[in-house]
Formats: C-alpha cells, structure tokens, sequence
C-alpha cells in the first residue's frame, strides 16, 4: 500500500508533528511503501527530503493509495489539508473537514458538544482589540484560563489569579490566534479518553488516563513535552465515573461528526475526587489528531488496552480506505 505521511507545517507545533510523523514511520513496517511529504516552517514542500513545488507535491499525494496525515494545529488539523485532500480524491487517516475545523475551535467545540447536552465550562471569546467587562469578570471569578482558541499543545495558555495578568495573558494568546477564550478554572481531576473507530464502524473508548502533573501549575507545554507529568492508565476510577466518561466521549465524537479517531479531555469535579460516581464530567478540549509518539497519551491509552502502535496504525488506516472506497479492508491486510 503507498502511503504518504504529511507532516511538519506551519503552525507553532511544527517540532511535535515532525516527532509524531517520526513514531508513525518507525512504525509502519515494510508492508506500507512510504513517502515522506513534509511542510517546512516556510511552507516550503518537500518530498522525502527533496524540495518541491507545491504542484509537485499535490501530484505525489494524489498518486498514493492513502495519506497519513500527522499535523497538529493551524494549517493541518483545523481542515485546511483535509479539505485538499478531499479535491484531490485521495483517502486519507482522521476527521474530515468540518470535524477538523470545528474540534480545533474551542469556542464552536464548546458550542456543539453543549448544544448535545455535554457538560463544558463556561467561558467569554475575545477578538483582537476587544476587552473583558466588569460584569464577566464577576461571572467567571478567578482564577481563569486564557487560551488561543485555535492553537493546540497549550501553547499561549497561561493562568490568571488576578486581574492586573489579563492583559499580559491576552497578549502571550494573541501571538497564536486572533480569538481568544478565557475559561473559569474547574477544581478537579485531569483525565483523558481516547475514541478510535474500526473499519467496520465499531466505536470504542478506550481506559481512561489521568494526568499527574508535578511542578506546573497545570498540564502546560512544558509538561507535556519536558517530562514534567505522568500518566496513570487506567485512571484510579470508580467503574460507574469510568463508563460514564467513555460514554462522554463518543458522544463528543458523534457530536462534531468525527471519523476514525479523537481524544477528549475531561474534568472530574470535586465529587468525584474519591473515584465514587457522581459529578457529570466536564469536557475541556478535544483533539482530533492528538500527539502520535510512542509516548503520547493516545497511543499509549491504546496500549494499556492491549493494541500495539503498529496495529493501531493498521486500523486508522484500513478506516480510512473504507471510508473513501466505500470498501471493507481488514486492518493489517497491507501486512500480509
């Protein structure tokens, strides 16, 4: 099967995407006939390591079989490339056009999943230029979070625990996306669950994993990226709050119409600290292309539930042929 894993972009999460494109072509094996399609900083293309013109590269990726690809944030995750994908006819891994631009938006995530009847925090969207009132600070209280809404990786994130930071926090998120949210902190437990779709349009959540941060103040992107947090898998839940989260969670994926897989991003309250059941959860975030490396969360809640990287590649890729060809591919067949 020739298969071309996209990767790099132009976004501020260029380093992660290449680190993630690398995990899924150690991981490939040489059943998969792979090219290597990269978008520097520059928005130069390049193909297996050769410069290319942006004709040329759309010719590559329209000649593969499937395309893989492993970009996270603006110009990758939020449509862009899935919408040129889609000219071009070509099948590819992920969520499609609208599930893309809408997970990577917190503000419209937060607006569909409510509209569905999911649990989210509340929040103000400011956009360039315009200010935080009297009344919503007293809405909100402190402390907050003030986030892009359209970045991902927690870059231009920071906390708020008084007033005279806003302005410095909207700048810092500002430098990422022109809208920007500012959420009210949630007091709770920090836990993850990861949705993959099988080929044969089985949805299945995985065991919840919750994270454990030390030193930070929260899951920032130096924690994520600089060893400053573990994970537990499967989350110290009781069985009832477990269910109730993966139940949550592929809500979250037929809300914004996903395809193939999502990781969604929850908050325990305090009533659920002692892991009995209660508290509705509350979604944060979803990411629908999460971090690939071996060692990110999405991979390795797979892992704890006994689907090795390769295989799970395996069913992300056969999804994705059937999704476009209308065709049942068993997952692992290209390995055999």
């Amino acid at each position: 099967m020739r298969i071309a894993v996209l990767f790099g972009g132009r976004s501020g999460e260029h380093e992660v995407s290449r680190k993630s494109a690398a995990s899924i072509i150690a991981n490939l094996g040489d059943a998969y006939a792979v090219t290597e399609v990269l978008i520097g900083r520059d928005g130069q293309w390049h193909v297996d390591q050769v410069p290319v013109t942006f004709a040329k590269a759309l010719d590559v990726l329209g000649a593969q079989d499937v395309v893989f690809p492993a970009l996270h944030g603006p110009y990758g995750e939020d449509g862009t490339v899935q919408a040129m994908l889609e000219w071009l006819g070509v099948p590819y891994v992920g969520n499609g056009v609208l599930a893309s631009a809408a997970g990577m938006d917190k503000a419209v995530t937060k607006t569909l999943l409510a509209a569905d009847g999911l649990r989210v925090a509340g929040g103000v969207t400011l956009r360039a230029g315009e200010h935080l009132t009297g009344d919503d600070q007293e809405r909100l209280g402190l402390p907050v979070f003030v986030k892009p809404a359209r970045a991902g990786s927690s870059l231009g994130v920071s906390r708020v625990a008084d007033w005279w930071q806003l302005p410095e926090a909207l700048t810092a998120a500002w430098m990422f996306d022109e809208k920007v949210v500012i959420e009210p902190a949630v007091i709770g437990r920090e836990v993850d669950v990861a949705v993959l779709e099988y080929p044969d349009g089985r949805v299945v959540a995985g065991p919840p994993l919750e994270i454990l941060v030390s030193g930070a103040g929260f899951f920032d992107y130096d924690a994520k990226y600089a060893g400053g947090a573990r994970f537990q898998i499967p989350a110290d839940l009781h069985p009832t709050t477990t269910e109730v989260l993966q139940d949550r969670a592929i809500r979250a994926f037929n809300a914004l119409g996903c395809r193939g897989l999502i990781r969604v991003d929850f908050f325990l309250p305090d009533d659920a600290r002692d892991g009995s059941p209660g508290g509705e959860p509350v979604v944060n975030e979803v990411n629908t292309f999460p971090g690939f490396t071996s060692a990110s969360q999405y991979p390795q809640i797979w892992q704890r539930a006994g689907i090795d990287y390769p295989e799970l590649l395996d069913i992300l890729i056969a999804g994705a042929v059937r999704d476009k060809r209308g065709i049942s591919v068993a997952p692992g067949s290209a390995r055999r």
